[in-house]
């Protein structure tokens, strides 16, 4: 471990302070069986669920892995020691789900899903000028 000054220890226990006090951190968590989703209980007395498919490392648990939560770090992580996945609570609340390259990904995806007026209508278009162009190569 690196060797730290008083200034240096002292300006990490402040940090430490105010992440406690003003971060979401979690009192409970439960896996629900029904809704698929992950209910968390927040320090501060609001309650977030979210299903448990969006989240990287959870999409393919087993309902039973997923009932297996715990809380960890005082409330600012949660453990699913089957699955070896570890979740910082901030990081959910504020809808980051997974690793960035992952999220981005998912997004994509689920904007080629998404359905419309203009996107069918852009289909037909191209679809009456022959479709897509063959790659050449």
């Amino acid at each position: 471990m690196a060797d730290l000054d008083e200034k240096q220890l002292d300006a990490a226990e402040a940090q430490g302070r105010a992440m406690f006090n003003t971060e979401p951190r979690a009192v409970a968590a439960r896996y629900d069986k029904k809704t698929g989703r992950l209910v968390i209980d927040l320090a501060n007395g609001c309650v977030y669920a979210f299903p448990t498919a969006l989240v990287q490392d959870l999409q393919s648990a087993s309902p039973e892995a997923l009932a297996a939560v715990e809380i960890d770090g005082l409330g600012f992580n949660l453990h699913w020691p089957e699955l070896d996945v570890d979740l910082f609570v901030p990081a959910l609340i504020a809808g980051v789900f997974g690793t960035k390259a992952w999220m981005t990904r998912e997004f994509a995806r689920l904007a080629g899903q998404a359905k419309s007026e203009a996107k069918a209508a852009a289909a037909r278009a191209n679809g009456a000028k022959g479709g897509r162009p063959r790659k050449a190569g």
